[in-house]
Order: structure tokens, then sequence, then C-alpha cells
């Protein structure tokens, strides 16, 4: 019991410390609530807010829990930010619109940008949470940065958190020739916006192939063999019964399969179109005709 006390207090101090140390936050504009589950920081104006987050917390630890499958026994700290320009001062990004730190057990916030589709508060703290979640059970060491990402964005209903672009980045790039290897993403993302975006859609894209091949369970697995000491290699392996690399190329051939169906629909479409017109054309006309026969059956009974 005193230990925990004693954490408690570390913790506490801690997130004091981040806010006096964070560029651009201004810590006399701090408030604290704190729940059973979950310390919020939020700026002036922003209580209710803060308030709301305690109270949906425990609803989206339990289903982080329930898709992970692994029990959240530690603490976290949310910092709700309200002006984006200090939060970008904050993330050094106009990109990002949340990010967590694992080693404090902190999740930052813009909430400006949690009014502005896709974000929504909920899936984002989800999201970040479950990046906290990996780090706490595997460690930043065996958590290659792209299964990271791809995973908490498959945990949090395919949101990012960073600002992406409506048009399909990642198959714009397979088309292109220019994804980037995996093995590259690793141990970091690149700074630059389009690069970085890229970055996130192919760690979604990859993520989401696994799941087609060994459904949700075969990440589950992967997971756990991260978690009890094995390498990507040696987790991809026993789950997948294929190399790291070979998966790679798997995930690729189906892209291409993807993009030559886009590709058939794109150079024949307006084949398509005349078809399904003629069809449509021909349906209808078999639909008057025999609405016609029901009218004068009809009519013969009411001769009768």
């Amino acid at each position: 019991m005193l230990c925990k006390h004693v954490l408690k207090k570390i913790l506490f101090l801690s997130l004091i410390i981040f806010i006096l140390a964070t560029p651009g936050l201004p810590s006399t504009q701090q408030a604290l609530v704190e729940g059973n589950e979950t310390i919020i920081i939020f700026d002036d104006g922003l209580r209710p807010v803060a308030e709301k987050t305690v109270g949906i917390y425990h609803d989206l630890k339990a289903e982080l829990e329930k898709t992970i499958g692994w029990k959240i026994d530690f603490k976290p700290a949310i910092v709700l930010i309200k002006d984006n320009n200090t939060f970008q001062k904050m993330s050094g990004s106009s990109l990002i619109a949340a990010y967590a730190l694992p080693d404090q057990g902190v999740i930052v916030v813009d909430y400006s940008r949690m009014m502005t589709d896709p974000f929504t508060l909920e899936a984002t703290i989800k999201h970040e949470l479950c990046h906290l979640l990996l780090h706490d059970k595997i460690g930043a060491e065996k958590l290659p940065r792209w299964l990271e990402e791809g995973v908490a964005q498959w945990a949090s209903g395919g949101l990012a958190d960073i600002v992406m672009e409506k048009r399909s980045i990642l198959n714009e790039a397979f088309r292109q020739n220019r994804l980037i290897g995996l093995k590259y993403l690793s141990n970091g993302f690149p700074d630059d916006g389009s690069m970085l975006m890229l970055a996130y859609a192919e760690s979604k894209g990859f993520i989401e192939y696994m799941a087609q091949e060994k459904g949700a369970q075969g990440i589950l697995n992967l997971l756990n063999l991260l978690k009890d000491g094995d390498d990507i290699d040696s987790a991809v392996m026993k789950t997948f019964s294929v190399s790291f690399g070979e998966l790679e190329k798997g995930w690729h051939e189906d892209m291409g399969k993807s993009a030559l169906w886009i590709s058939i629909l794109i150079n024949n479409l307006y084949e398509i179109l005349f078809s399904l017109a003629a069809l449509a054309l021909v349906y209808g006309f078999f639909r008057a005709w025999r609405r016609k026969r029901q009218y004068e059956e009809e009519d013969e009974q009411t001769e009768d």
C-alpha cells in the first residue's frame, strides 16, 4: 500500500515537471482532475471536457483491453491543450493531433482538433493509450515503429494521430513504385510531411494485410510473442510461417492485384457504364411489360 502511495506521488511530481519543462505550455493556466484510473491535466476553460474524459476513460480502457487482450495496469495522465499554436510548439509539427510519451505515461491531445473529422476525443485517447500499452508490455527495443503505429490505428478503428490527406496515399505510392521499405520504418518515421503520411499509411496497410491473412488473432499472437521476448523476424515466422521479407512481398502482391482491378475499372469505365445502362433499360422494359400483363389479366377477370 505504501509502495502504491509513493508511486502515485512520484507520478504526480513527474507530471508537474513535465508541465513546467514543456516549451510553450503556460503552467499557470493548467488545472488537474484525478479519477481512479487516470489523471487529466487541462487548459483553462476545458474543465467540462476534462471531467467528461475522466468519465469515459474506463470504457475506453476496457475496449482496448478486450481488443489487445492485455490488462492496462498503469494510470496514465492525459494533457488537454486548448490552443493549436501552443500544441504545435510542443509537438513540433502542424500535422500531429496527439502524441504519447511512453516513458512518462503521458498522452497529450490538441483539443482544438477533436472537433474536426476524423478526430474524436474517444478514438484519439484509445489510439494514444494503445501506444502506452505496447511500450509497457513489449518495450521500445523490440517494438518496430511501423508495428506500433499500425496496431494503434487498427485498435482505434483506423485513426492515425496525424492529419492525413483524403486521397489514397498508399495506392499512389505503390503505383509510382515509391513505397518505403518497412525495415526503414522500424526505428522512426520521416520528418517530411508527405513521407510521414506515407509511413502512417504503410503501417496501417501492412497491419490490415496481416489481419486479412491470419485474422485479429494473428496480430495478437504476434504481439504476445514480442511480449515474451521474440524479435520481430522470429515472431513473424512463428505467426505467418514465412519470413518478414516474404510477408512484405505478399503484401505488395496483394496491393498489385487491387491496383489491377482498379486499373481495369478505370480503363473500361465507359463500357461498364454503357452495359449497366443497357441492363437497367432491359430490366425496366421487362417490369413495364409484366405490369401491363397484370393489368390486362385483372381487366379480364373484372369483365368475367
